[in-house]
């Protein structure tokens, strides 16, 4: 097959094939995404770090080494949400607080993806510490009015505008799966734990989990293989008509706004039209109303926030964004008491969630309220992420469906714990009907026809003519 597109615009995946198949180096790949990054990053403002010297300096190191030693990962470009701990990089949490601050060391996932050969392209931005929804001038790729969502706002930017393919983000409340489903990407929140949070910022760890975005269910399964995400039983393909889907909703379903309540029954009559069998699952009732599980987030994260940042508030109060303050403060009061009684009502919910998993091959339910809102002062709602966050389930956005302003609105899909690699390939055949017929594919396609593309064709055979930028989706 014969295409002519940018290299910057390649998948991992597709990259990984030219680079294993010496058809490009490393550096000619690191000069077309800097390219990219100078074209577009006054626009797009994805990067807190990124000194193009470094990134030239690592890929032409990649390139010399002996092809039988190279890495899973050799050679790709990798955003690294600034959060993590990198060693040749400044970690700033996105605080004045730690500019320059310089740690020495990699977290644990940026360390993995060192020895997997990636390159670690710069550090994306992120909201002060991950708590504030509003900070980064960064803007949506599609639309620079509006936002990409947070805190993950920079790793979301930044692979939604070719910049880098594969970005790494966290996730507390929905700052990953929101900030995918506002810029059309695929993203993964694997089972909490499932993947080291070591060297990384913590803000509540009974919520925090690492992931990863990227623009394609190939690059997701790649990312998985390398950070290690096994289940008990390897995962076997299931024809779509043996499947059977829960269609939740969820108590927050009265927050859903137009787009979001379209994209969830074209869902349904996508998945049905391809034999899948389709059942709407009233939430389990022992989880209660909305403000019960809605008290409960805010008491386990507010008092593990409050030890997490409590030596950031010695060090440099004033320096803070007051939320922060408030947190260490207690300023709304929780109690011990409130604390374990808040922490035991979710651990018995996560048993019962993954026994309704069990019950099902996968469960969908949203991944945003609607369309990315117009501002950047507002970065978006996580009300319909955290309460699975919380339940510690992995979770998939799919990032088939268009709104009604033309930008991006995803569906996530969930399993039972540790259940990753069953996840990512029972979305990897959801994900087909959904975005050949969802409508967003379409509308990207649309957008970046009256893009400027520089050319490089490639072909594994042969240079050809240019061809459209929407066969890259």
């Amino acid at each position: 097959m014969r295409v002519a597109r940018p290299l910057y615009a390649l998948t991992a995946s597709e990259t990984l094939d030219l680079l294993k198949g010496n058809t490009v180096t490393v550096e000619q790949y690191a000069h077309s995404l800097l390219g990219r990054v100078k074209e577009r990053d006054h626009i797009i403002k994805a990067w807190a770090y990124l000194d193009p010297e470094s990134v030239l300096k690592q890929a032409k190191a990649l390139d010399q080494i002996p092809e039988d030693r190279r890495g899973p990962l050799h050679g790709i470009a990798v955003g690294i949400k600034d959060v993590m701990n990198t060693k040749d990089m400044p970690t700033q949490f996105g605080s004045v607080l730690y500019e320059g601050h310089q740690p020495g060391f990699d977290s644990s996932a940026v360390a993995i993806l060192r020895a997997a050969g990636a390159l670690i392209f710069g550090k994306t931005t992120t909201t002060e510490f991950t708590v504030p929804n509003s900070g980064p001038g960064t803007t949506n790729p599609h639309d620079p009015k509006r936002t990409p969502g947070g805190s993950s706002c920079g790793s979301a930017a930044a692979v939604a505008d070719f910049q880098v393919p594969i970005s790494l983000g966290s996730q507390t409340g929905g700052s990953l799966i929101r900030p995918a489903s506002f810029t059309g990407l695929f993203a993964m929140k694997p089972t909490h734990n499932a993947i080291s949070t070591e060297g990384q910022k913590a803000f509540s760890p009974s919520f925090d989990t690492l992931g990863f975005m990227t623009r394609s269910m190939d690059d997701l399964r790649l990312l998985a293989t390398v950070f290690g995400l096994k289940d008990d039983k390897s995962p076997e393909d299931v024809a779509l008509e043996r499947l059977s889907v829960a269609l939740v909703k969820s108590p927050m379903w009265h927050r859903a706004g137009p787009g979001t309540v379209a994209a969830m029954k074209n869902a349904v009559a996508i998945l049905e039209d391809s034999g899948v069998r389709v059942d709407e699952v009233s939430f389990p009732p022992e989880f209660g109303v909305e403000e019960t599980i809605r008290e409960m987030q805010r008491v386990v994260m507010g008092s593990e926030a409050r030890v997490s940042f409590l030596g950031d508030y010695r060090i440099g109060k004033t320096k803070l964004d007051s939320k922060i303050c408030d947190l260490v403060e207690n300023s709304s009061g929780i109690t011990h008491e409130q604390r374990i009684q808040a922490l035991d009502g979710y651990a018995n919910m996560r048993a019962i969630a993954d026994g309704l998993a069990a019950k099902y091959s996968v469960i969908i339910t949203p991944s945003a309220v609607d369309e990315a809102p117009l501002g950047l002062q507002d970065m978006g709602s996580a009300a319909f992420n955290t309460l699975w966050t919380g339940l510690h389930l992995p979770l998939i956005n799919i990032p088939a469906f268009v709104g009604a302003h033309g930008m991006p609105i995803g569906i996530s899909l969930v399993a039972g714990r540790f259940h990753d690699q069953y996840l990512i390939r029972l979305g990897t055949a959801l994900s087909e009907p959904l975005m050949a017929v969802g409508g967003w594919q379409e509308a990207l396609c649309s957008v970046r026809e009256n893009q400027h593309v520089p050319e490089y064709a490639h072909d594994m055979t042969a240079q050809t003519s240019r061809v459209s930028v929407c066969s890259i989706l």
